[in-house]
This record gives C-alpha cells, sequence and structure tokens, in this order.
C-alpha cells in the first residue's frame, strides 16, 4: 500500500478553499429565529456541525450568498481562536452558509475521499502543524494560503475510502446515542413544565446548600497537577449533555485549600454565573470549581431532580438580574435571595420517578460515547500514518458496535 505526500489545496477542486462572507456582505440585522442556518466558529465540534444555537437567514438573504452554499463533503474550519476545530459537512446540511469567521475546503472526491481528509485533518500531526502556522500575536488566524499548505500523507483511495467508512461507523453510532440521551432530557424538560406550580414560595437559601469557586495561584507548580478535577465555565460550555466526569485541568490538595472553592460531591449542581450565565451540570464524580459558577445542592436530596429542571427552566430570569460593567455576572448572594417555588415532598419524589430513568439513560449513552471517541481517537492516528491494518482497526470496531 503506498502512501503519498501532498497538501490540502492539492487535494481540492479549484477555488475550494475560501473564507466566508464578509461584514459588508451579511450584516447582524439579518439574522432571524428561522431560516437557512449559517455555520460559525461556535458551531465547529469534532468534526459535527452543532445547531443548539447556529444563526439563521431568511432564503431572500441566502440567495444573494450562493458562493458560500455548503455542499456535503466540505470542511468547514473556525479561521480565528482555536484553529484546529473543523467539521465534516453532511447530506443533511447542504445548502446551508458558510459563515463570517470560517473558512470553507472543498474536496475534489476524484482526488481523495472528503470524509478521509476530514479525519486525517483532526489528527494530532495536522492539528499541531496547524496550530504552529497559524498568524497572529493575541489570537491565532487562519487564512486561504495557510490552509491550502496543510501537509497530507494519503493511502490510494480505494483505502481511504475504508478507513473513512470505519471512522462514520463510530460517529454514527456516537450521532445516535447523542440523539437518543438529547430525546430523554427534552422528555424530561417537557414533564417539568407539565407540572403545577407549587403553591409554596422559599429562597433559594432556604431549601438549597449554596457555593462558589476560586483558582489557586497558576505561578505555584505544586498547586497544580493534582487528582482533583477543578471546572472552569469552559468545560461545562464544552459539553454536549450536562454531565461532566472530566476537566481539562486538575489541582492538588494544596491547591484546593489555598483557593475558594470547596470539594463539591458526585450530584452537584454547576451552573455558570459569569459572562455565560445558566450553563448547567451535574458532576458525576466530586470536584472543585472556578470563580465563574454557583454550585447548589438541595438540602434534602429528594429535591434534586426538582431543583436542577426548576433551575434549568429560569435561565431568562437569572439573566434579568444579572448586572457588570464589563460582563454580566449573577452574584451568589442575589441568587441565594431568590423566591423558588418549592413543592411537597411527595410532589417532588414523583416527578423524581419519572425523570431518573430518563436521566439514567441519558447518562448511560453518554459514558459510552466517551468510550467510543476514545476508541476513535485511539485509532484515527494508527490508521492515519498506516501502523494499524484496516482489518485489525474492523475487528476491534466490530466488537463495540
Amino acid at each position: 500500500m503506498s502512501w503519498t505526500h501532498t497538501d490540502l489545496g492539492s487535494v481540492c477542486v479549484d477555488g475550494g478553499i475560501q473564507t466566508g462572507p464578509f461584514g459588508s456582505q451579511l450584516h447582524a440585522h439579518e439574522y432571524t429565529a428561522a431560516g437557512v442556518p449559517v455555520v460559525m466558529p461556535q458551531d465547529l465540534g469534532d468534526n459535527t456541525i452543532g445547531t443548539h444555537r447556529i444563526a439563521r437567514i431568511p432564503d431572500t438573504v441566502a440567495a444573494r450568498l450562493t458562493r458560500h452554499r455548503l455542499e456535503p463533503g466540505d470542511i468547514v474550519y473556525s479561521r480565528r481562536g482555536d484553529v484546529t476545530k473543523r467539521a465534516l459537512v453532511r447530506p443533511e446540511q447542504e445548502g446551508w452558509i458558510c459563515g463570517t469567521g470560517c473558512l470553507r475546503a472543498r474536496v475534489d472526491p476524484q482526488k481523495a475521499d472528503p470524509r478521509f481528509v476530514s479525519y486525517l485533518l483532526g489528527s494530532p500531526a495536522v492539528r499541531d502543524w496547524i496550530q504552529g502556522h497559524a498568524v497572529g500575536a493575541t489570537m491565532p488566524n487562519l487564512n486561504t494560503s495557510i490552509l491550502s499548505a496543510v501537509p497530507l500523507h494519503v493511502p490510494p483511495h480505494g483505502t481511504q475510502t475504508q478507513i473513512a467508512e470505519l471512522l462514520v461507523a463510530l460517529d454514527d453510532k456516537i450521532a445516535a446515542n447523542h440523539r437518543l440521551a438529547t430525546s430523554a432530557l427534552t422528555l424530561a424538560t417537557t414533564l417539568f413544565e407539565a407540572q403545577p406550580t407549587p403553591a409554596r414560595q422559599d429562597r433559594y437559601d432556604d431549601v438549597a446548600l449554596i457555593g462558589g469557586g476560586g483558582t489557586p495561584s497558576t505561578k505555584n507548580e505544586a498547586f497544580w497537577n493534582g487528582t482533583i478535577p477543578w471546572v472552569t465555565p469552559t468545560d461545562v460550555t464544552a459539553l454536549t449533555l450536562p454531565y461532566l466526569v472530566g476537566t481539562s485541568r486538575r489541582i492538588t490538595d494544596a491547591g484546593l485549600a489555598a483557593c475558594s472553592s470547596a470539594l463539591y460531591p458526585a450530584n452537584s449542581i454547576l451552573m455558570t454565573s459569569r459572562a455565560t450565565i445558566g450553563a448547567f451540570a451535574i458532576a458525576k464524580v466530586p470536584v472543585a470549581v472556578n470563580q465563574g459558577f454557583i454550585v447548589v445542592r438541595p438540602k434534602d436530596e429528594r429535591y434534586f431532580m426538582w431543583l436542577f429542571h426548576e433551575m434549568q427552566n429560569r435561565v431568562a430570569e437569572y439573566l434579568s438580574h444579572a448586572n457588570g460593567a464589563t460582563f454580566l455576572e449573577l452574584s451568589r448572594g442575589r441568587f441565594k435571595d431568590l423566591p423558588v417555588h418549592w413543592p411537597s415532598i411527595e410532589s417532588a419524589s414523583q416527578f423524581s420517578a419519572h425523570v431518573t430513568p430518563l436521566h439514567d439513560r441519558a447518562v448511560q449513552v453518554s459514558q459510552e460515547n466517551t468510550r467510543l471517541e476514545t476508541l476513535r481517537d485511539t485509532l484515527l492516528p494508527h490508521l492515519m500514518s498506516g501502523r494499524l491494518s484496516i482489518r485489525q482497526a474492523t475487528a476491534t470496531v466490530e466488537e463495540v458496535l
């Protein structure tokens, strides 16, 4: 099997690498609640496009942006910030718009399998190359020249397709699991919204234990790289499901003692309270948090599910109580004094009995996805380098699908 060296520009169609529309072509006032989705950097996941907060424009506006319409097999990159973020456009996303702040690469399917190229671009070696060649002193930036020059080491076309189909099978299973978990959580939310408003009213401080967090000195190495997960808002906003099992950074016991965070037990409710207000996670392991959180636990654990859904349902109200000159913040003191409708223990228990199995199912498939993602990311560099045969990889994947 002969592998060859090339670059991204060489496997794309003529003019296949281009930027999204500039601000003069697509204005802020033209975005609408419904219409054609516009893919922005914040919508890019790990080779996927998220739609939870995707912007949209009317058909009439999209009609004048035809050169920016996406086709299946296109690869969309973030042009600024995390310049390694990219996503493969799926058939159901045909006709969407490559947005401002993004770059589009259109691979010629006669020269390479677009799916294979999208996975190859996610390999550690290519990510490192892109980060090392991005320009900008304050924020990394990509341009069409840099993206065109990304070096690729590719096998024959047939082998590319075999590798791509293997990785796509894993991603399809991950996507199916995510849809199942999302449906379970949507049903749980619907069940909460159908509950009658309890007559009893208390304050959050009356019914819950409420805490915050802090950051140990980053200059003291003895505080870092320990065993205690230390949560930042980015750890939570990056979640596709509201269950947190790991963090990007960890602190030591000394670091915990030196900051304002307690070690919060599993099943604590984490809510971001600065800048992005109202992103939620349920800690599935004991964690410490930085100063960007309000951490909440009911004084009676039988109210946990009620409290979690009650808080999720009030984000718009929380925003109305936030203030700040540089960025909005909901203070712990203000949160503690907010009124909360509190049901009887019988009603809370009945609600919990209905929604706990839904959350348990979502957690189960979330954990399976973590294992599948780990397998995919382990196979990826070995397949892309030719160190692992397709037969070996196929046998491994068949064991888990």
